[in-house]
């Protein structure tokens, strides 16, 4: 991922530095633990310890350049890594990496930083509810237009749009606790899983101390069905994230101008057109969320390995692990900004409303006529002849509101009164149960009497 979108604390996760220290407490670890259960001395555990750690606390880019020039006559980066560690240890180097095989090194170093990840991710996500909860709230009697296929359909608030979001965010957030469980494992089973020259135990403590589960069966690798679990996870979460941005996008449209993004003191919309503030925030959210989901079909073609392993996977994953995790936490924290700071326009939804001269209120007035004593198929019959003639004089000089066109229909008068209409035509009707949607949403928020 370029630097324009990568985040100091992911970052990191994915730097060498990072990888090397992970990859030192997986060999420093297993020492101990076979030192612990007699298969190498105590003492070259600790030397493996005390030296390894001095080493690994001070890498320095002279280091890193190091193992890479070992790697490049070795062409193998777990042996160039363990070469250049061998150096700082000694004679007892030869106690590292006993009867182990690279990948119960490169596999489980992976299960680290993927539950690094996902701990970063999942406070990002919590900065999302918490800024689409205050907003939800403010507005939760917000009246504009709801729509459907993109058209005017029957009034909603906008904090009910808002309160949608938040509980899939909920749902995300629970898909992202999952998915750190799905891939939170350690695997140390040697060359093809069946621990000849290891004890169960080492795994079993490597496992402990890393804050992993065992891996019940892994050949020479951890089941890759668990990594395609996971960035499809991410994938999930970063099309709640486009979603979410599409809507304020359509929001912010000229014609519409509900809700826009927080526009900057300095900021600058158009190198051509002074007068633009445009979406850009959103559209960055709609492509890095593209980004996101194209991790996932590699993903899939990953759990597919000959027999117990082969390396398929592994350009794969040097490539999306990083990319699609720095990619979706910037994308949360650029989302959680957006909505804190997004500008509401009440009274351009007010006027929205209404725009239509009445007509969003035809379902009302279908049902008023219901129960009035018309059959269904009449009182829909009336109902959209009214509207049709409401809509397509709106602007002319023959314009008539619905209401008034249905006052003036002779299959309405006398069946239904002015003031049944008017009833029939309130906003505040769509507004008596917002109160007992957020209960739902926001479970531990009281509803409103």
């Amino acid at each position: 991922m370029v630097p324009r979108y990568t985040r100091a604390e992911m970052g990191a996760i994915w730097a060498p530095e990072n990888r090397y220290r992970l990859w030192f407490e997986i060999e420093a670890l297993a020492a101990e633990a076979m030192a612990r259960f007699g298969a190498i001395p105590e003492e070259a555990a600790q030397t493996i310890r005390l030296q390894g750690s001095v080493k690994i606390a001070n890498i320095t880019q002279a280091d890193i350049d190091r193992i890479d020039a070992i790697e490049r006559e070795t062409r193998h980066d777990v042996i160039a890594f363990l070469t250049w560690l061998g150096e700082a240890i000694g004679p007892d180097s030869r106690f590292l990496h006993q009867g182990m095989t690279s990948s119960d090194v490169l596999d489980t170093c992976l299960s680290v930083q993927l539950t690094q990840a996902i701990d970063l991710l999942l406070a990002d996500v919590d900065d999302v509810l918490a800024a689409l909860r205050r907003r939800a709230m403010e507005h939760k009697h917000t009246l504009m237009i709801g729509r459907s296929h993109g058209i005017h359909a029957e009034p909603t608030t906008f904090g009910l749009k808002l309160a949608g979001h938040y509980a899939e965010f909920v749902r995300n957030r629970s898909r992202l606790v999952q998915a750190r469980a799905e891939v939170g494992v350690c695997a140390v089973s040697g060359a093809v899983g069946t621990y000849a020259h290891l004890d169960p135990r080492v795994e079993e403590y490597l496992a402990r101390r890393l804050g992993l589960e065992v891996e019940p069966v892994s050949t020479q690798v951890i089941p890759r069905d668990r990594h395609a679990a996971f960035f499809c996870t991410l994938a999930v979460v970063a099309s709640g994230i486009q979603r979410l941005a599409t809507e304020l996008r359509h929001l912010q449209r000229s014609e519409v101008r509900e809700a826009e993004e927080f526009f900057h003191p300095g900021q600058k919309g158009s190198s051509a057109m002074p007068h633009k503030r445009n979406p850009v925030l959103s559209e960055n959210l709609t492509g890095l969320a593209r980004l996101v989901r194209s991790t996932v079909i590699p993903a899939l073609e990953n759990v597919a390995l000959w027999h117990e392993r082969d390396i398929s996977h592994s350009s794969v994953e040097r490539v999306i692990a990083p990319d699609a995790t720095l990619a979706l936490d910037f994308a949360l924290a650029r989302l959680a900004g957006l909505v804190d700071k997004l500008v509401v326009y009440p009274s351009r939804m007010a006027a929205n409303l209404e725009s239509l001269g009445g007509v969003v209120h035809s379902g009302d007035v279908l049902l008023a006529l219901t129960r009035a004593g018309l059959s269904r198929e009449a009182a829909y019959r009336i109902v959209q002849r009214c509207a049709m003639e409401t809509w397509e004089r709106l602007g002319s000089p023959e314009e008539r509101s619905f209401r008034d066109n249905l006052l003036a229909d002779p299959d309405v008068a006398g069946r239904v009164p002015p003031e049944a209409l008017d009833q029939a035509m309130d906003p505040a009707l769509h507004l008596r149960e917002v109160d007992r949607i957020f209960g739902r949403v926001f479970k531990h928020v009281e509803p409103e009497s």
